[in-house]
């Protein structure tokens, strides 16, 4: 999918699309960014007119539009509108709008995502365009995100998971698992990678923000790109240049790589529910963190912009440390016990 705001701006009001390009031009925001912007503030301001009586509530909140949305409607927006907003995407709002079996409450992490966005927002109406006299949003937190260590494979599940492809497609499939393993790849930068950004040993990656790093490829990812690059599906002229083809001659998509990394996740006997395409990022990261690379440098593969964001990986290898003392068979034995052949402690 392009983000050109060109495409999508028919349904966006004009202070929005005002907003959308000031965050690209002005604060550096990749197209994708602001794209996920107007899909956050979009569903905002449809649930806002629905609320001020302005569309059907009988109408469904996709067929609403909000090119009518004015200076007038936004003054009116208080913190209390987008409390009840947050409540509706937190208890009502289906996780998957096309799916009869769809859950409904969208995660903290989502939620967090909307309320960036709204945050936002309402600061250049404040503060750049001077629309708005106070800011709505100012006091508005981010929600509670739960704390959980990320998970990973461990390296032979890493190594049945490239065991387990096959098929037409193999040599770009197992290319891809062998980047996403080797490299920690977020799946975004993955499909934006170009043949290229592969040049002499070395990978160019685009990140988050347009940000560029240089990678070293590895052996294993040498190889996997040697034998991939003469099976390559030839692209149409527009995707001429993409590293990644689909079997439609396009620019392989982020919902394709994730699903074949399910796919290939279930062929391996893993569970498709616990590991994902981002699951082999940290696997990635935690395989090297574990061996030896220094957090700085695992920062700078991985296109952290803040270390602290690099450092959950030293606590999943604190928790190995903790699991390791207590699988000690002296571990629970005390002054009065003795070990037990099983490694138990029993009283004396």
């Amino acid at each position: 999918m392009r983000y050109v705001i060109s495409e999508y701006a028919h349904d966006a009001c004009p202070l929005l699309r005002d907003f959308l390009i000031y965050m690209t031009t002005i604060r550096g925001k990749s197209p994708k960014t602001a794209f996920e912007y107007f899909l956050d503030l979009r569903l905002f301001l449809r649930f806002i007119k629905i609320e001020r009586g302005l569309a059907p509530r009988d109408v469904p909140l996709e067929d609403i539009s909000i090119f009518d949305v004015d200076e007038t409607l936004l003054r009116s927006i208080r913190l209390t509108d987008i409390y009840d907003f947050l409540t509706y995407i937190g208890e009502q709002r289906p996780t998957q709008a096309n799916s009869p079996a769809t859950d409904y409450g969208l995660s903290p992490i989502s939620r967090a995502r909307k309320v960036s966005s709204l945050r936002s927002f309402f600061r250049y109406l404040t503060d750049k365009i001077h629309v708005l006299d106070s800011n709505p949003a100012g006091g508005l937190e981010l929600p509670a995100k739960p704390k959980e260590l990320p998970r990973y494979l461990t390296t032979d599940d890493s190594i049945h998971l490239l065991e387990s492809i096959e098929g037409k497609y193999a040599e770009r499939d197992y290319c891809i698992l062998t980047l996403f393993l080797n490299c920690g790849l977020r799946v975004s930068e993955l499909v934006g990678l170009n043949v290229t950004d592969v040049r002499e040993g070395t990978l160019r990656v685009r990140g988050k923000g347009n940000k560029e790093r240089m990678l070293y490829l590895n052996e294993a990812c040498e190889d996997a790109i040697a034998q991939y690059l003469p099976k390559r599906i030839t692209p149409h002229e527009s995707d001429r240049s993409a590293l990644f083809v689909s079997r439609n001659r396009n620019r392989i998509n982020v919902q394709t790589v994730k699903w074949l990394v399910k796919k290939y996740i279930t062929a391996a006997g893993l569970d498709p529910t616990k590991y994902s395409a981002h699951k082999l990022r940290h696997t990635a990261a935690t395989l090297m963190y574990q061996n030896g690379v220094d957090i700085r440098t695992l920062q700078n593969v991985l296109g952290h912009a803040r270390v602290d964001t690099t450092m959950i990986y030293t606590h999943i290898a604190d928790q190995h440390i903790r699991e390791a003392a207590e699988r000690n068979p002296l571990a629970h034995m005390t002054r009065g016990k003795k070990a037990s052949p099983s490694g138990e402690g029993s009283q004396e």
